[in-house]
């Protein structure tokens, strides 16, 4: 269930977003796959959002745990997130996919501290060479 604890600063509190996440994966809605996702972050204001994964009979438009994370945040006042873990049905941290890991970049940045399969990582590990807002900004009014 966890990854290398040797990384972990106790100052993190990664059992409690573990707890919040493995809860949120009892609440996914995965009458296909049966794979029940759960995900959690911690917002920069000390707040926890969490998201499940919904899954739809037209795949393409299942929503991934990290979706409903991502507008928990915004509902609820926004900020930027700090600490993130997204989980299995069976409480196993496992790694969002390239899409969400995207998500992740644009509402935490590059030093979002994630829980991975390999232990505590930055958004600058998980997502090397992200394109993200600055991007974008540096090229506004350009070319």
């Amino acid at each position: 269930m966890y990854p290398d604890q040797e990384s972990w600063d106790p100052a993190d509190d990664w059992p409690a977003l573990l707890a919040a996440a493995v809860e949120a994966s009892t609440h996914a809605y995965a009458p296909y796959s049966h794979y029940r996702v759960g995900a959690a972050a911690r917002v920069d204001d000390g707040r926890v959002v969490v998201g499940c994964n919904v899954e739809n009979a037209g795949y393409g438009v299942t929503l991934c745990a990290e979706c409903g994370l991502v507008s928990s945040l915004h509902v609820t006042g926004g900020g930027k997130l700090t600490h993130f873990v997204c989980v299995n049905g069976a409480g196993d941290v496992i790694m969002p996919c390239g899409r969400c890991r995207q998500l992740l970049v644009e509402h935490g940045g590059n030093e979002l501290r994630c829980l991975t399969v390999s232990g505590v990582r930055s958004m600058r590990e998980v997502l090397p060479d992200a394109f993200g807002p600055a991007d974008l900004a540096s090229k506004a009014g350009g070319e």
